[in-house]
């Protein structure tokens, strides 16, 4: 009686480290930036070249939709950062043990959601009359 043949593994069986996680998300975030800079670009040249256009993409950022993406783009931005840090860390062959690589992730997880809130915090404009 022959065995049966075995099953390959696949993704779900497997539980990605903390590290190969941070490492696609710091991927993301760069394309978001990308592409949240591209959008940034595009709002300055039509405010430039075409004022309506400009109030009507205006109004899109101030709705909830828009105000989602904004600080999106902004935790975006502070994990692409600290994700930068810590790879200075690794240039400078810090960091490398597991144990340290895990509170090391955690930790910039944490600082960039930090950095976003401290943002949103402060950064918000006064809009009292």
């Amino acid at each position: 009686m022959a065995r049966p043949p075995p099953l390959s593994p696949h993704l779900e069986i497997y539980k990605l480290p903390l590290t190969a996680v941070l490492s696609f998300s710091h991927r993301l975030t760069g394309v978001m930036l990308v592409l949240g800079l591209m959008m940034i670009a595009l709002v300055l040249l039509l405010a430039v070249g075409w004022p309506q256009g400009f109030t009507s993409v205006q109004q899109g950022l101030i709705s909830a939709p828009g105000q989602i993406l904004f600080w999106l783009f902004i935790y975006a931005l502070f994990f692409h950062l600290c994700h930068g840090v810590r790879h200075l860390l690794w240039d400078s062959l810090q960091g490398f043990e597991a144990h340290r690589q895990l509170n090391i992730g955690v930790f910039q997880i944490g600082v960039s959601i930090f950095l976003t809130f401290i943002t949103y915090t402060f950064g918000q404009p006064d809009m009292a009359p």
